[in-house]
């Protein structure tokens, strides 16, 4: 059994066969198969056995129907979300979303008018600039700081002065994708403050929000004050904390009704419907059920995050590992490699034999940088981990 093992995440099962989606695109995105892929956000590490044998006691019963989210999940969600994070939602205050991509592009809509400016913070995971621009509102870019150490912050100046009455909505990334930071609690007060003073709306993204590592903290950015509550649009769900992305299924969370009902009838244009009865299954038991799982999962997760860092230490004239708090996304400077942002995926694509995420893709800020995933099984990881090795040194030799 699972628990007997405890959780070692040594080995993990191939992927290669099962349509995912990581493997399925490699020619289209890549030019070759011929990569270990490390793009996608989601794990080459099993589901959870307790998340598979819950969804194969449902599949006893004969009837896979339409069915309602049953309270209980949810239930299931707001009790782990108190208990790990401190934030107190009601049943009432959540509506079911197959992603939080899709939340977002209905608060974009429920929230702003076209021509309206929406607030991303650069570089950031790419649907948050493509949604506001596919539906026509004006982007507004307030770009993260880098210091010299590699540590991102938010530009609070740039902020205010980008800020005019047609600002409606802030997009937060909270943790961040792809810089792997966990905004701290007085970084958010900052956010915070100035939203309240230009009554600003605030959708936060927060579904890597339990992939944080010690001794930083998670703070629900609704969870900052009364004020904050009544204008916070949460997104979170277990999609990437118990690798279930393929179950589509998600919450939003408001707790003010004037922006719920708002939210409503965005929603409620898209028909977003209950979901699937086996992902309602695997959600209220991933909740109930994964807290020595996921402890277990992180510590597995940052030794490979050390593995990596091991390497980058090896040639700092070539890459740096962006110093990381949160997700399973390391963040690689690859600046001192003095490549065009072309040629630097290239190299990665022949040279490496890998598929990364190019940091161009978060916006112009990721210039230079790479984005790779390093949610793979420790024997997994130790070829990732190879392989830009011997690429690194292949071309110090020149």
């Amino acid at each position: 059994m699972e628990k007997t093992l405890k959780y070692t995440f040594t080995t993990a099962s191939e992927r290669e066969g099962t349509n995912a989606e990581k493997y399925v695109l490699r020619k289209e995105l890549f030019g070759t198969d011929d990569v270990l892929p490390a793009w996608v956000a989601d794990m080459d590490i099993d589901t959870p056995l307790f998340v598979l044998e819950a969804v194969k006691k449902r599949l006893e019963h004969p009837v896979i129907g339409y069915e309602e989210v049953p309270k209980s999940a949810f239930q299931a969600q707001i009790e782990w979300m108190k208990r790990e994070h401190g934030v107190i939602f009601e049943v009432e205050d959540m509506l079911y979303s197959h992603s939080v991509v899709a939340s977002m592009h209905t608060a974009i809509e429920a929230f702003t008018k076209e021509g309206e400016g929406v607030i991303v913070q650069t570089p950031v995971y790419s649907p948050f600039f493509h949604s506001v621009l596919k539906l026509n509102r004006k982007l507004i870019k307030n770009s993260l700081k880098l210091d010299k150490a590699g540590n991102y912050s938010f530009d609070i100046d740039d902020l205010k002065a980008k800020i005019d009455e047609n600002t409606k909505l802030l997009l937060l990334c909270s943790p961040h994708n792809p810089v792997g930071r966990v905004w701290k609690k007085e970084e958010l007060e900052e956010i915070l403050e100035v939203c309240l003073e230009h009554n600003i709306v605030v959708f936060a993204d927060e579904i890597h929000s339990d992939l944080i590592y010690a001794p930083n903290k998670h703070t629900p950015f609704a969870s900052l004050s009364e004020q904050a509550k009544e204008i916070t649009v949460t997104a979170v769900g277990v999609g990437k904390t118990f690798n279930m992305a393929g179950f589509a299924m998600s919450s939003v969370a408001i707790q003010n009704q004037r922006l719920k009902e708002q939210f409503k009838k965005a929603y409620d244009k898209v028909h977003f419907a209950q979901g699937s009865s086996l992902s309602h299954v695997a959600f209220e038991i991933a909740y109930k059920e994964g807290k020595e799982w996921l402890e277990a999962l992180k510590k597995h997760l940052y030794a490979n995050y050390l593995m990596l860092e091991e390497v980058a230490k090896k040639y700092p004239q070539f890459i740096k590992i962006t110093p990381i708090e949160a997700t399973y996304l390391a963040w690689i400077d690859c600046r001192g490699m003095g490549l065009k942002d072309k040629e630097l995926r290239t190299f990665f694509i022949e040279d490496a034999k890998l598929g990364l995420n190019p940091g161009i893709s978060f916006g112009r800020e990721g210039s230079g940088f790479m984005r790779l995933n390093f949610a793979f099984s420790s024997a997994k990881m130790m070829e990732v981990v190879q392989r830009v090795e011997n690429a690194l040194r292949r071309r110090k030799l020149g």
